[in-house]
């Protein structure tokens, strides 16, 4: 059995010291010397959060946007597989980093980094232990599978509430006491916890709440005080967010920039597309609201994922009307896929940002939090 065989048929193991002993790890890259740290005075960009079908096509748009580490988002065992055999055959290419030592050493190898991340904790929902005499440790033992398979970023809940707090469509719903052990498990496993965006404001909250020393995220959103879309975060939860010194991700999302439950039945089916403007202004307010080292790239690209995200708003139960149009999502204009960040950047220049705040938004924030968080 080869290693990608193996990744595959994993989907029913919960014991993490498996995964420490076996090839997965040859993958993750190894902690850099001080050789490998020495371009550390240039520009790392960090594509904060991505969906996108990773193939070869895909590392071509990373290197056309300058990009050279991507958060990817990724579901149940399968997709690491997946992942790791592609990694495999393009190892000359790409590699998976768990740490800052790695990525600016896979950036030193001319290799782009994937940091990984989950948008939810809806898997673990299912390995919990709901006997009348349950336990934990199901739970707890599949996060530290997915620990030792790569996983750094994790978060609670995607759009609908679970059995640890509330979805982005219910923000009054707080975080539970399944909730806390969640929040104290990402915690004691270092992973960087990312809320907001699609958990509801008061679960966000108080999982920062208990959360004292450590920076947390919200790795793509947008900002609800410019247009009030269900993903969208109020300025309450930006400031606390910050106030841990975490960092927030802008998504190219055009309807998260556009449609809400005011204007969605005028806009009908379709909402307008957002422009390059309405997308930089996004950054600009979160300048002005929590400063520039808590800002970064998070735009959620959907490459690659085509008729998968022909979106129909009438039986979909995570994205009502009022959040999410008909079809496949649109884009920001100019700023539709990864390879255009350039875009993004000389629009920001054209604003008056300077070359030092570029740095951070486009990599040295989340590099910092990473750090801190990792270790």
């Amino acid at each position: 059995m080869d290693r990608r065989d193996f990744l595959k048929g994993t989907a029913a193991v919960g014991a993490a010291p498996i995964f420490g002993s076996i090839g997965a790890r040859s993958l993750l890259g190894t902690a850099a010397d001080e050789s490998g740290r020495a371009g550390q005075e240039t520009r790392l960009v960090v594509d904060g959060l991505d969906t996108s079908i990773v193939n070869a096509e895909f590392l071509g748009l990373l290197r056309q946007g300058g990009v050279d580490c991507m958060h990817k988002s990724m579901g149940d065992f399968p997709s690491y597989g997946d992942l790791y055999a592609f990694l495999e055959d393009h190892a000359d290419e790409a590699t998976v980093a768990t740490t800052v030592d790695e990525i600016w050493r896979a950036k030193a190898d001319g290799r782009i980094s994937f940091v990984l991340g989950t948008q939810s904790a809806n898997l673990l929902e299912q390995r919990l232990d709901k006997s009348p005499t349950g336990t934990y440790a199901p739970m707890v033992s599949t996060m530290r599978a997915f620990y030792e398979l790569g996983l750094r970023v994790h978060s609670i809940c995607y759009n609908l509430t679970n059995i640890f707090g509330g979805g982005c469509l219910d923000h009054d719903v707080p975080l539970t006491r399944a909730g806390h052990r969640l929040v104290e498990e990402i915690h004691g496993l270092g992973m960087l916890l990312d809320v907001g965006g699609h958990t509801a404001e008061r679960t966000s909250l108080d999982a920062i709440e208990i959360s004292s020393g450590v920076p947390v995220v919200c790795t793509h959103t947008n900002v609800a005080a410019l247009n009030a879309n269900p993903r969208a975060v109020s300025d309450r939860l930006f400031e606390a967010l910050a106030g841990t010194g975490g960092v927030v991700g802008i998504t190219a999302i055009s309807d998260f920039q556009k449609r809400n439950p005011d204007n969605y039945r005028s806009h009908g089916p379709r909402s307008p597309q957002a422009t390059l403007d309405d997308h930089l202004d996004q950054y600009d307010y979160l300048k002005r609201l929590i400063g520039i080292d808590h800002i970064g790239l998070g735009p959620d690209f959907v490459w690659g994922w085509g008729e998968v995200f022909d979106h129909d708003p009438s039986v979909s139960i995570a994205f009502p009307s009022e959040a999410l149009g008909e079809g496949i999502p649109q884009l920001t204009k100019d700023f539709e896929n990864i390879s255009k960040l350039p875009n993004l950047v000389e629009g920001l220049r054209g604003r008056g940002w300077s070359e030092d705040e570029l740095d951070k938004v486009l990599g040295g924030n989340w590099l910092r939090v990473y750090g801190r968080v990792w270790g």
